[in-house]
């Protein structure tokens, strides 16, 4: 008797995005089962494999549960169908994962620890109870333990690990949440910590391990903690003498270290947390988030001083969230090396590198493949990432077109690299300030893996115009190696207002506000301040802050003093410097030094710089004369200007010249009126105000004029001086009254974390063939 197969059809179908790692093959497997359905489905290097096979009703009802009901942690890319020939499928099953040369597929970054598995962990009665390596496909580690794809577990650190018959059998199970889970373990088969001193004497292990660790943090001491993508060092972030003696064994005099609360109604106690920045914090991406200092907080002054701004965060491991339920008191935890250094990332690599710092170590036995730091957000208006790595990274940019195989190999500061394939830019993880070897190599290695994993072979190597960066150097000494390789240098601020318009999808020329420390320009001075009519293929300079002198360089940013000197002497003649306070403060020959290098031009660069104007006005107003990290005065300007938002509505004064085909932003008159209100008396909230007032109408105004000149109404917003929040508010707000159009940066960093994605997306469209 022949069997009627006339409503019985086959549909192949291949999804791309991340689909790998986060339960999409069992949810497939559910849903298949459900509408009864036969076929298979299987992972490959490039996509994920469907082939089903039943009646048509039921396979549209497979097909809209696919789109509509797929795991919250996977995001689905594309998705094509294709009718085929009847196969005869008896069963739907899940096959073995597919090799193909040269196919990639977009990979999870590492996720938060999911309410279920946190549930297990603190049920006395589960297997799993205080388990701190507890994960499933819905949470845990992935970017940082994956060494080639397809995402299988002899392709990850966790491949050591035989799994017990328990896991094995969660593991084959379809309809268990662990099915395929690949970092799947247990205590019985699964990483074990240990508790070790400086000299790596065992002093207990396993759960003995974490409540000794907790008990040490309250007794003062510094652990270095093994996490997700390397260590960090902790301490009790409410006792002065422990964070003290972190900041002076790691060499870190000021900078902010960021806080870890045990859930999120401690961080309440301390913090000012919105609703939208509570969603941020317990997010699958989990990362740290600035918020305001509450009334009430415990908190050592000594974690953030100066800032209205704290960095918090909420455990994302099960490690972490056992640790600060023994503790019950905040951590401190900050990355685990000496400042400018990658983060530690081996056992015995961290002994070594933290010995000195950290007391004890609390460490585990499985590996880690990619180093990772903490991200970094804030909620302004809308999530803008600071430091884009775990929870965000490797997840790529979606291009509105498609590339070549292109290398850029991103700034000096705050370096990320960026791959671009097809209609993808995987902009890497926050690799470090590419200043010392540890660095490079950390930047090769990382390069190296991200060109593995997403089957990337360089045709094109951008590079920013500096000739001095490490990047350069290296972008010259690959292609040295080929002939065939070709070089493509980007200016800095280009590349900026570029990767801003790349992330918006954006593709017609703006005008671009690149504002930031700085920048090797074209004309060999030290960009910073510059407006300009910018697209993929180049740039037209309109405007800028007038160029200044810098004397020493280097070393007037990291004394602002030495700025302020400079402009007031350069605009205001050296009479200013009789009436500005600040001056007193500085050794009087040190001051003629300054000058004589000034009027000689010895080691004295011109800048446009932004960041520079924002230093020397912190200088001059005596809010900080001298940094111990990047950008301090800068931000204590800020923080100091936050605190007369609602008093003053003035502004100082400016002029605009035109010089050429361009706009001059001349200052002098700013400087003076300053200078003047210090004399009144004026408070230096309000002076910090009205400037950051100022700025965002210079701003608003030479954005105005260029749209006039250009008929271009929209407007781009780049560089490490936007990181200001009041800046960046107060310069929107000018900038909505004037009826332009404005991007900002939310998916990646406006600071230099950003550049490599710019120069990867010029040198594709200026190397069209």
């Amino acid at each position: 008797m022949r069997v009627l197969t006339e409503n019985i059809q086959n549909l192949k179908i291949s999804v791309t995005g991340v689909v790998q790692g986060v339960g999409f093959r069992p949810f497939i497997y559910n849903i298949a089962r459900r509408n009864n359905l036969n076929g298979w489905v299987r992972n490959t290097s490039g996509n994920v494999e469907i082939v089903i096979e039943g009646k048509e009703e039921n396979l549209n009802s497979f097909l809209n549960s696919l789109k509509k009901e797929a795991p919250t942690i996977c995001r689905i890319e594309s998705l094509e169908t294709e009718r085929q020939q009847l196969g005869g499928y008896k069963v739907f099953e899940i096959r073995t994962s597919h090799s193909d040369e040269g196919k990639y597929q977009l990979i999870s970054p590492d996720i938060a620890t999911c309410p279920q598995c946190l549930a297990e962990i603190i049920n006395p009665s589960d297997r799993r109870y205080r388990y701190p390596f507890t994960n499933c496909t819905n949470c845990g580690p992935r970017f940082t333990i994956i060494k080639d794809i397809p995402y299988d577990r002899p392709l990850t650190t966790m491949a050591n690990f035989k799994m017990c018959p328990q896991c094995l059998k969660e593991y084959e199970d379809p309809t268990d949440r662990r099915f395929h889970a690949q970092p799947n373990a247990c205590p019985v088969c699964g990483p074990q910590l240990e508790l070790v001193d400086s000299k790596r004497n065992k002093l207990a292990e396993k759960d003995k391990a974490l409540k000794m660790s907790a008990e040490l943090l309250c007794k003062g001491y510094i652990l270095a903690i093994k996490g997700l993508g390397g260590f960090l060092l902790a301490c009790d972030a409410t006792s002065d003498k422990a964070v003290s003696r972190l900041r002076e064994r790691k060499k870190r005099a000021a900078k902010p270290f960021a806080v870890m609360f045990k859930d999120i109604k401690q961080a309440r106690q301390h913090c000012s947390v919105s609703a939208t920045e509570e969603d941020l914090l317990i997010s699958s991406a989990s990362p740290i988030v600035l918020v305001k200092w509450g009334n009430n907080s415990e908190l050592s002054g000594l974690i953030a001083p100066g800032l209205k701004y704290q960095g918090i965060m909420l455990p994302y491991t099960p490690l972490h969230h056992l640790l600060l339920k023994d503790a019950a008191i905040p951590l401190v935890m900050t990355s685990g090396n000496i400042s400018e250094e990658p983060i530690a990332r081996d056992n015995d690599e961290a002994l070594h590198r933290l010995n000195g710092i950290a007391d004890y170590y609390l460490i585990h036995n499985r590996d880690i493949y990619a180093r990772y730091d903490d991200s970094v957000a804030i909620v302004e208006g809308e999530t803008r990432i600071i430091r884009r790595a775990r929870g965000y990274a490797p997840f790529p940019v979606k291009l509105p077109f498609k590339s070549k195989h292109i290398l850029a190999c991103g700034g000096e500061l705050k370096n990320t690299f960026c791959l671009l394939r097809d209609e993808y830019a995987f902009v890497s993880q926050h690799i470090a300030d590419m200043e010392n070897l540890e660095s490079f190599e950390h930047y090769k290695n990382t390069l190296e893996l991200y060109k593995k994993l997403f089957s990337v072979k360089p045709q094109i190597i951008a590079h920013d115009m500096h000739p001095d960066y490490m990047t350069t150097g290296y972008a010259h000494e690959l292609a040295q190696a080929d002939a065939q390789l070709k070089v493509c240098a980007v200016q800095h601020h280009h590349a900026h207002i570029v990767s801003c318009m790349a992330e918006n999808g954006v593709t017609e020329p703006v005008i671009g506000v690149a504002f930031d420390g700085a920048g090797y320009g074209t004309d060999g001075c030290i960009w910073g301040g510059d407006f300009m009519l910018a697209g993929h293929k180049g740039f037209k300079r309109l405007g800028h802050l007038q160029y200044m002198p810098l004397p020493g360089g280097d070393a007037a940013v990291k004394k602002p003093y030495r700025t302020a000197i400079s402009y007031l002497y350069s605009l205001l003649g050296r009479e200013s410097l009789d009436k500005a306070d600040f001056i007193s403060h500085i050794d009087g020959t040190e001051t003629e030094a300054i000058i004589k290098q000034v009027d000689k031009r010895l080691n004295t660069p011109l800048t446009s710089s932004c960041g520079r104007l924002f230093d020397a006005v912190a200088a001059i107003t005596g809010i900080r004369g001298e940094i111990e990290y990047e950008a301090q005065a800068a931000i204590e300007l800020e923080m100091t200007a936050m605190d007369a938002a609602s008093v003053d509505d003035k502004c100082y004064p400016y002029s605009i010249a035109i010089e050429g085909s361009g706009y001059i932003v001349i200052f002098k008159d700013m400087l003076a009126a300053i200078i003047a209100d210090m004399k009144k008396g004026i408070s230096q909230p309000v002076m910090a105000y009205r400037f950051h007032r100022t700025m965002a109408k210079i701003t608003a105004d030479v954005c105005r004029r260029i749209a006039n000149d250009t008929s271009i109404s929209r407007i781009a917003l780049s560089g490490g001086v936007f990181q200001n929040r009041l800046l960046l508010k107060l310069t929107l707000d000018a900038l909505d009254k004037t009826a332009l159009d404005v991007i900002t940066h939310r998916q990646l960093p406006t600071n230099d974390g950003c550049i490599s994605l710019g120069q990867a997306v010029i040198a594709a469209h200026i190397t069209e063939d």
